[in-house]
């Protein structure tokens, strides 16, 4: 059995165009740039929010993309930030223009979720529990 040495999960992601990515999870979302860490097939930007990392990986060779969506094949299909003000958030990305592939809505009694796509079509779902 694993023991936890944190309450919360990291997650790496690589992506076909750091710039945009950068942009979108620091500047759109607002996650905390962190550093950057060379990796033998890349460089890793780590992103912070909460207690997790959220690591862009930049590869030295872009890899072929895989079918986009959550129904489209097996394995991680999205990402999920569990979040307090998901109307505020929401109102902030349609200004920016930022469309949504599941908009507001309240999924069961008390929870709030809506899902957006980042620049490599990855799905990133955010939730607001009351």
């Amino acid at each position: 059995m694993m023991k936890p040495a944190k309450n919360s999960l990291d997650v790496g992601v690589i992506v076909s165009d750091i710039k945009a990515s950068l942009n979108f999870y620091q500047n759109v979302l607002g996650l905390t740039f962190i550093g950057t860490t060379p990796l033998w097939f890349g460089t890793m930007h780590r992103l912070r929010f909460g207690t997790s990392d959220f690591k862009l990986v930049e590869p030295k060779v872009i890899p072929p993309r895989g079918a986009i969506g959550l129904e489209k094949q097996l394995g991680f299909r999205y990402m999920t930030f569990v979040i307090e003000n998901l109307s505020e958030l929401c109102n902030d990305l349609q200004n920016k223009g930022i469309e949504f592939s599941v908009p507001e809505k309240e999924i069961r009694p008390g929870v709030r979720i809506a899902m957006v796509k980042d620049p490599d079509g990855n799905v990133v779902e955010f939730v607001e529990r009351n």
